[in-house]
């Protein structure tokens, strides 16, 4: 168990996702650009076996903005795509509807 205080430190965003690439040293992993408000990051995300690139652009989904950038297989990763696993099938957390502006706090 964890109190608020330390819950509160996680930086819970929505972002736009911009651009989907296949990370050249790994065959489940894709590098995603996206768009958290003014800011674009990068962040690498093992979704690759549950969405073709095309399913993903344009979606805005939950990352935690906050985590300090880890290289991922030589790529750096500047923050978490939120997701859940569902036995094989990986399932992004997404905003409904999709319109919510990037950059917004989860709360």
């Amino acid at each position: 168990m964890i109190g608020i205080e330390d819950f509160q430190k996680v930086e819970l965003l929505t972002a736009k996702v911009a651009s989907v690439d296949v990370h050249p040293n790994a065959d489940r992993l894709y590098v995603l650009g996206l768009e958290v408000g003014a800011e674009k990051r990068q962040v690498v995300a093992g979704i690759r076996a549950s969405y073709a690139p095309e399913a993903l652009l344009g979606r805005t989904v939950i990352v935690v903005a906050n985590l300090a950038p880890k290289p991922l297989r030589g790529v750096d990763s500047c923050g978490m795509v939120l997701a859940v696993k569902d036995g094989e099938r990986v399932r992004v957390l997404t905003v409904d509807g999709g319109d919510a502006p990037s950059g917004l706090r989860v709360t």
